[in-house]
């Protein structure tokens, strides 16, 4: 006969470490434009759409601001190193980006 687990090592078995990731309420926008502000409290990071068709005509670009996420500064700087290593990850899969 199979012996069933205590009850203390089911609630063990079944809390693994780790990140548990629920997307039910997450949401999924485009962003062509982004743009970066700073404090010593918070680094705020905006999203936005260009809603310009000919930009290089030397007429006003129109953004249209989607979202704001606001972080810490530790938090940004473990994005930012996330960041990294992804884009270098895709220059070596697909040639390097270049930033105007």
């Amino acid at each position: 006969m199979a012996r069933r687990p205590a009850k203390q090592d089911e609630d063990t078995a079944q809390a693994k470490p780790g990140v548990v990731w629920h997307e039910d309420s997450m949401q999924t926008q485009f962003a062509n434009v982004v743009n970066v502000q700073g404090t010593r409290e918070q680094v705020d990071i905006f999203f936005g759409t260009n809603r310009t068709w000919n930009a290089e005509s030397g007429g006003q670009v129109t953004v249209e601001l989607s979202n704001r996420i606001i972080m810490t500064p530790l938090a940004a700087k473990r994005l930012a190193t996330i960041l990294e290593n992804v884009l270098r990850e895709h220059e070596r899969r697909y040639g390097a980006l270049e930033v105007e």
